[in-house]
């Protein structure tokens, strides 16, 4: 159903006209004209490149003050454009701080139910076929604050941002599993094991890591970062951002899971029936409009593009709607190409503010059409005991003065 505050034309119906005039006329820049820094010679470059001292795009860092080296930060997905995520804007979780590793004396094990136990060497894996990965990791406890009875209000990135989306590069995992000798019988899970003074240990079914997953050695095209999991990150595209195992030491090939305490105590979401659901590997479906989103404004009328992230752990996106009415009516935005399974899809449409209330949402479909659901529908079926896999529909709220604010709608 068409809406007439959004509309996929508005940039070609004449808002665009005068500005083609602008960008076409012919420039010419007397001496007198020059900015200042044409003047004089430029700055000398570096061995590594920083961004402009005017950009400020900055993680918010969160602390556990009684446990140090606890807590995380959050990618700042409301300043940012495109799909990949910059690798010094990655979102972090860390349980004991960040270890100091020495790539020349770190090695990965795999053993358990398997013919021979095998350790690699970081210099071992560089020797190995590569392959490349583009696929975003996010938390299981992301957007977790709209769980609460009041919505919070932060841009989107300060809530929504323990999601990021890389390119990983690495060796797949079914090479050396099939090296070690994995016993297919009996070999049903492998606990994962990283090399940090928390001892991160997770369990996986054996079937995903003969699927998609790699052993990453590096991201974005450079070796991962120490706070990423350098020298060696287990990748498994699509699942809760946990099993993504930074700092990979030990692969136990099990017949069952460990039941550790972050697939009992941690990462398990009570129902209201008592039950608890566990192992829910596969992150859902799920969009949010970053740009406007709250603490933001709108100045002055006319076209604002609205823009925003969708990503689906299932499979790929197939549709993002936007609406302006609280999900009255929907419109289709624009999807960047090209949209890629397990990775983030990039979606915009314009949006006509002349001074009026608007209400602001976008909902995704994938490939299994799975449609991301409304907060209601998911405390209903899921009950208000939860704290992980939130994946509702966000609603952005514009007054009459411009002011963004999150709402519930």
């Amino acid at each position: 159903m068409k809406n007439g505050l959004l509309e996929r034309r508005a940039f070609l119906n004449g808002s665009m006209a005068g500005l083609t005039a602008t960008f076409l006329a012919p420039m010419s820049v007397r001496a007198a004209d020059r900015e200042p820094w044409m003047n004089q010679p430029g700055l000398s470059f570096s061995n590594y490149g920083k961004p402009s001292p005017h950009e400020k795009s900055v993680r918010w860092i969160s602390h556990t003050p009684a446990s140090p080296g606890n807590g995380l930060s959050w990618t700042p997905i409301h300043e940012l454009e495109g799909t990949i995520t910059p690798s010094g804007l990655h979102f972090e979780r860390h349980h004991n701080g960040i270890p100091a590793i020495d790539p020349a004396s770190h090695k990965l094990l795999i053993h358990g139910l398997v013919d021979r136990a095998l350790t690699f060497s970081v210099a071992d894996l560089h020797r190995y076929p590569l392959e490349s990965r583009v696929c975003f990791i996010e938390c299981g406890g992301n957007s977790n604050a709209c769980w609460r009875e009041d919505p919070i209000q932060t841009p989107a990135g300060y809530f929504h941002g323990m999601v990021s989306n890389s390119e990983w590069t690495g060796v797949p995992l079914s090479i050396l599993l099939d090296e070690a000798g994995v016993k297919r019988d009996d070999a049903k899970w492998a606990i994962a094991e990283g090399a940090d003074a928390f001892a991160m240990n997770v369990s996986l079914p054996i079937e995903k890591l003969y699927d998609d997953a790699i052993v990453a050695l590096y991201q974005n095209g450079e070796a991962v970062r120490p706070e990423n999991g350098y020298p060696l990150r287990l990748i498994v595209p699509g699942w809760e951002g946990v099993l993504n195992v930074k700092w990979l030491r030990r692969l136990h090939i099990t017949s069952r899971p460990t039941m550790s305490r972050n697939e009992t105590a941690k990462y398990t979401e009570l129902l209201a029936d008592g039950t608890a659901r566990q192992f829910t590997l596969v992150m859902q479906a799920k969009s949010v409009i970053t740009t406007p989103s709250a603490s933001m404004r709108l100045r002055q009328h006319g076209v604002y593009p609205v823009s925003g992230l969708a990503w689906s752990g299932a499979g790929k996106v197939t549709r993002v709607e936007v609406s302006a009415d609280a999900g009255r009516t929907w419109v289709d935005a624009d999807l960047q190409s090209p949209i890629l399974p397990k990775a983030f899809t990039r979606f915009r449409i314009p949006f006509k503010w002349q001074g009026q209330s608007a209400t602001l949402q976008s909902r995704v479909t994938d490939d299994t059409s799975y449609q991301q659901p409304t907060r209601q529908s998911l405390i209903e079926e899921r009950g208000r005991q939860g704290y992980f896999h939130y994946n509702a529909i966000t609603s952005w709220h514009v007054d009459n003065d411009g002011f963004v604010t999150h709402v519930y709608a």
